[in-house]
């Protein structure tokens, strides 16, 4: 691996972390003051398990990343460069919407357009190089999950 491929593989795995710790740190305080004083599904998960599953899914969406950046650009490359750079703005986005702006129906829509965003990116993905698809699918299992505890959340909690 050369310099250039190097500093590629970086950035593709700090890109993804550095956004969700910003998230985390930027709506953690809405956790234990707005959070737990939500009717909650019976499958909610407990809160612990969101950190290491949110950073393994980082991770590999970074080397996902990485095995389509280190592609010969061109256009079907930078599409999909376009839609990861564009879910991960929805990823982070979601947090606040939900967290910080305690906005569950509009973070429910917000979700369905990151799940959507990420079906795109899978397919353009595995155009390109199909293993940085595949790796993405716990990725899109996950915000599927999400999107359904979302989905309970504003059902149980609207006034």
């Amino acid at each position: 691996m050369n310099r250039l491929q190097l500093f590629k593989l970086i950035v593709s795995i700090i890109l993804p972390l550095s956004l969700g710790s910003l998230a985390g740190i930027f709506t953690a305080q809405s956790i234990p003051e707005w959070y737990a004083t939500l009717r909650r599904p019976s499958f909610n998960p407990p809160n612990w398990i969101f950190g290491p599953v949110w950073t393994t899914l980082y991770i590999l969406m970074g080397i996902s990343f990485f095995l389509i950046w280190k592609q010969d650009a061109g256009k079907e490359r930078n599409l999909a460069i376009l839609v990861f750079l564009l879910q991960l703005l929805l990823n982070f986005s979601w947090s606040f919407i939900f967290f910080y702006f305690n906005m569950i129906g509009f973070a429910l829509v917000e979700i369905i357009l990151l799940w959507i965003s990420i079906v795109i990116m899978l397919v353009l993905f595995y155009k390109i190089k199909p293993m940085a698809a595949y790796i993405n699918l716990p990725y899109l299992l996950w915000v599927t999950f999400a999107t359904i505890l979302n989905a309970s959340y504003y059902f149980l909690n609207r006034s």
